[in-house]
């Protein structure tokens, strides 16, 4: 009897592949939160995560290339399309990151990527149990 690890784990894989992507936004959001002209961004976790456990591509649009030796690419499973957030107050240098929405976000998402760390390490747990016989 084989175990299959995607009906084992569930959706939790695709969601850590979110979170992580979701975080490194995030963060670049903070990073540029005085370059003039910086739009923020952030990902529809929902959708995002429905589209990934899907199997399919987050990305709606395709690269166009305009000679022939450029390389045709695809966009990449699992890894969602950010969208730019709408600003609260946007600043007069066209910026329109809030810091401190950022960082409660940032906060927020840091929180629920462990909460999925924890959730899987103990599915791991029980798995290992299973395959010991405990």
């Amino acid at each position: 009897m084989s175990i299959s690890f995607d009906s084992a784990l569930g959706i939790h894989d695709d969601a850590l592949k979110v979170r992580a992507r979701r975080s490194e936004l995030l963060a670049s959001n903070l990073a540029n939160a005085d370059t003039p002209n910086y739009k923020a961004q952030d990902i529809d976790f929902k959708q995002a995560l429905e589209q990934a456990s899907a199997g399919q591509s987050a990305s709606s649009s395709q690269l166009k290339t305009t000679h022939s030796g450029h390389i045709q690419g695809e966009p990449a499973p699992g890894i969602p399309d950010s969208k730019y957030r709408v600003p609260l107050q946007p600043s007069l240098d066209g910026n329109t990151v809030d810091s401190q929405l950022e960082k409660a976000n940032y906060a927020e998402n840091a929180l629920q990527y462990q909460t999925t760390l924890s959730f899987l390490g103990s599915k791991f747990s029980s798995l290992i149990g299973a395959i010991k016989g405990e």
